[in-house]
This record gives structure tokens, sequence and C-alpha cells, in this order.
């Protein structure tokens, strides 16, 4: 029976001549939401994007669903960035931005519910708004997509307070519907909320490796009983 996760095994990472991520493990389930934290520059993002497909690794394998993940993949694995400039087009509106991804017709009252975002906005263009309405905005793009696996780069790293909350409910109601979730981020507070279990990539000044070590999020109390990779 083939299980159904989207797997790192044994990923490695050279950049520029330096080992950004050395043999890491790791394996997120659908419906299940796993909060990835850790210092800057110990390889969170780079790990993001080899299992996303967007960069291929040095070393180790990703695999979807039991299958060696493809170099285009169908749509299967979306991911949010820190940045929502990279992920819409500036020559479309946002209505047309969303709708490009969408698979079938974009059931619009849902969909900007749960991105926390206003009817309004869908006729403007990128540079029309600021960096928390496109990231609600890309929010709603991935939405129309219906991934089976969401990879979400600090994308509330843009927004207020509300936008955060709103996010949190968003990611956590996406679970409930069987969505894989790798939210990474440096709010602790956040991922308790939302995380099933949260895995930290430690700052050792040696490539960070080995198989992650992981702490249920309802119970870790300090980033120092979350396990390190």
């Amino acid at each position: 029976m083939t299980r159904h996760t989207l797997a790192a095994d044994e990923v490695t990472v050279r950049l520029g001549g330096r080992t950004v991520l050395d043999r890491v493990s790791l394996e997120l389930g659908r419906g299940e939401v796993v909060g990835l934290t850790g210092p800057s520059g110990t390889g969170k993002t780079t790990l993001a994007q080899v299992m996303s497909g967007l960069r291929r690794p040095t070393g180790g394998r990703v695999r979807c669903d039991g299958a060696p993940l493809p170099t285009r993949h169908t749509g299967r694995i979306a991911m949010l960035f820190q940045s929502p400039r990279r992920s819409c087009d500036p020559r479309l509106t946002l209505r047309r931005s969303i709708a490009e991804l969408a698979r079938g017709p974009v059931a619009w009252d849902s969909v900007l519910e749960a991105a926390g975002m206003t009817k309004d906005l869908l006729d403007r263009y990128p540079a029309q708004v600021s960096d928390g309405q496109l990231q609600r905005a890309a929010v709603a793009r991935v939405l129309a997509s219906k991934p089976d696996y969401l990879l979400c780069d600090e994308m509330t790293a843009m927004l207020d307070p509300a936008g955060t909350a709103s996010i949190a409910r968003t990611v956590t109601a996406l679970a409930g519907t069987g969505v894989g979730v790798l939210f990474i981020s440096h709010d602790i507070p956040l991922l308790r909320v939302c995380a099933d279990r949260l895995v930290h990539l430690g700052a050792n000044p040696s490539p960070v490796s080995g198989a992650a070590t992981t702490s249920p999020g309802p119970t870790v109390d300090s980033t120092d009983d979350i396990g390190v990779l």
C-alpha cells in the first residue's frame, strides 16, 4: 500500500563549495502540519526548495507518495515564499494570477475568506497593493490550485497579527482536508498553535546532518526541547 508522504531521504546540497545540507531526512504526511524552525542559514529554505522540486539535491532523493519526485510535477506540491512578489506575476491582476493556477472554477468566496483577502483587491496589480495584501493573494493562489502538499517559507513575515491568525486557521483547515503542510517559521508560538510536530535545524558550525528528531507541537515548552537534525 502506498504511503501518502512527501519525504526527503538523506538529502545533501552543496552551493558554491559550501555544504548547506548534509544527509538530511524529513517526512511530511498528508493531513499533517510539520513546523520547521531554527536560526537563519541552517538550510530551512533550501530543504523546502528541494522537497518542492525547485532545486536539485547534490545527493539523496525526494519521494512523493512513494515515487521519485519528477523534475516537473503537476501542481501536487505548492510553495509559498517569504516574499510574495516572487509568487505573483506583476503583469497580471490578482484575479488572473489566482485563476492561473486553479484546478477548475475558483470558489472565490471560500478561497478569499480562507486567505483573509477582500474582493476589492482582485482587479489590482501587484504594484498597487502592499506586501501584506499581496501575501494574502499568494495564499489564495495556492488554495485555488488545491495542492496535496504545501511548503510555506516564512509566509507570515509580511502580515499583521490579524493576518497571521488568519493564516494559522487556514493552515489548520488545510490539514483537515488532507493537505500536508511544511510550515517554516521563527515564530515558535505560532507553530505551537499550528503544528502537529516541530523540527529544529540547529545552528552548528558543521553542516546539518541526520534524521529529524521531533517533538509534538502542543507539548513543546522552548526551542531547546525541539529535536535537532
